[in-house]
């Protein structure tokens, strides 16, 4: 009656037993797999990651809290730090409880530091041309 549809039949009982249960066994295989190389390895990664920050914390570094506040330690204790968040007001956190180093501001230093030495090798470079044409201009005359 209809050309394009085939019969389907239901699988005998004999064939579905048949399969050991070593086949039965590998898509929890499979799926634990996965798990492992998409979400616990890469949480264990970013953790050992953090561990390392919080335990290279130093005087003078600026971070960032978990609750968004911004500083500077201003002192390194075993388990807590102190920041100074705005000129003379300090607080107290744990360690733990910074999430990051601000790398905007260390960039930003960088790209002070690189700006500086530019205009320094920038000054050199216009002293030594105006040297050579007030020369050329004295030879000439």
């Amino acid at each position: 009656m209809y050309p394009f549809v085939s019969v389907a039949y239901a699988q005998s009982a004999g064939e579905a037993a048949s399969q050991s249960p070593f086949f039965q066994f590998i898509p929890l295989v499979l799926i634990l797999g996965v798990f492992w190389f998409l979400i616990i390895r890469p949480q264990q990664k970013k953790q050992k990651e953090h561990v390392s920050m919080v335990d290279s914390l130093r005087k003078g570094d600026k971070v960032i809290t978990n609750g968004g506040i911004f500083g500077t330690i201003v002192k390194v204790g075993d388990d807590r730090i102190t920041l100074e968040i705005a000129s003379k007001v300090q607080i107290q956190i744990e360690r733990q409880q910074v999430a990051r180093m601000d790398k905007k501001i260390a960039e930003g230093k960088e790209d002070t530091d690189d700006a500086v030495e530019e205009k320094e090798v920038k000054k050199k470079v216009a002293k030594k041309v105006t040297k050579k044409v007030t020369k050329k201009v004295k030879e000439e005359e």
